[in-house]
């Protein structure tokens, strides 16, 4: 049985759907799905869970790394260099303390404003859909966390600057270039955006489009590996039958009420996920194998 966790190097002018496909193809498997949306223009780590790791993407850490380049003195319909230019403006004079000031309100807990050409839902259909078709959308601000900004380089003759963000799920830095760029007085839209980081998996386990063609297939991520951070119960040969039913499974006392854990086989393999419930007790959440 395939299971496991595919780390893409997504190239530009690909969709993550696109790269769903693909790997479907290489690996033959209908049951394949992505975990955090890439723009086409985006690069950078996509991970992609195969088989009944589809089911494990919930658990997996929501943190993400960007790379990203914005320049300002431009404001687009999309908060990006994609969309269509609404105004153009002077870049005033800036240091790089300056700049440093203008990004300190952004750090930490912010309350962010998606841009209008996304994918969240506004009564029902996706807001991209309805800004295409001209309607007006307004979207309400909603809480999100940047844990590190690092001004990384600005260029004044050009008026770009080199941003790493790492951040909570959710969080736009199509967003973040437009807010900069209003906080400076001239405008901001991010040029290009690069994904070093998300749900745990980092650009050094990716792999390139190109290898799916390759034989042997690209090696997966084993799900232990990747959700290495859980707590982990192990079963002993016994337990099985009944795990495999969806039975309660004693565990630690201490552990926490509704921590997720990992469920682990006799065999040394994953059997699943399972919630912590009052009194010690395993709630089965994912059985693999199961019976019946």
């Amino acid at each position: 049985m395939i299971c496991g966790f595919l780390v893409l190097d997504k190239p530009a002018g690909l969709s993550s759907h696109g790269c769903v496909s693909r790997v479907r193809r290489a690996y033959g498997l209908k049951r394949v799905g992505h975990g955090g949306t890439l723009d086409p223009a985006v690069t950078g780590v996509l991970p992609i869970a195969l088989g009944p790791a589809t089911r494990l993407l919930p658990y997996l850490s929501g943190d993400k790394t960007y790379r990203g380049v914005v320049q300002l003195g431009v404001r687009t319909d999309s908060d990006d260099l994609e969309g269509q230019v609404l105004e153009q403006q002077a870049i005033p004079p800036l240091n790089t303390a300056e700049l440093e000031a203008a990004l300190a309100p952004f750090r930490g807990a912010i309350e962010q404003r998606p841009p209008t050409v996304s994918a969240v839902h506004v009564n029902g259909e996706r807001a991209y859909k309805l800004a295409r078709a001209g309607q007006a959308v307004e979207l309400q601000p909603r809480p999100v966390s940047i844990h590190g900004l690092e001004l990384l380089s600005w260029n004044q003759e050009l008026g770009q600057l080199e941003l790493e963000v790492s951040c909570s799920a959710g969080t736009y830095i199509r967003s973040l270039a437009r807010d900069l760029g209003e906080t400076l007085g001239c405008g901001g839209s991010l040029a290009r955006l690069r994904r070093t980081e998300a749900l745990g998996f980092g650009l050094e386990q990716s792999v390139a489009l190109e290898e799916l063609e390759s034989d042997p297939r690209p090696a997966l991520v084993d799900p232990l590996v990747a959700l290495s951070h859980l707590l982990q119960h192990r079963l002993e040969g016994d337990q099985m039958p009944g795990w495999r039913c969806g039975r309660l499974q004693s565990c630690d006392p201490a552990w926490p009420i509704d921590a997720p854990v990992l469920v682990v086989g006799p065999d040394g393999n994953l059997a699943g996920m399972a919630r912590v419930q009052a009194g010690g007790q395993l709630q089965p959440r994912l059985v693999l194998d199961a019976a019946g």
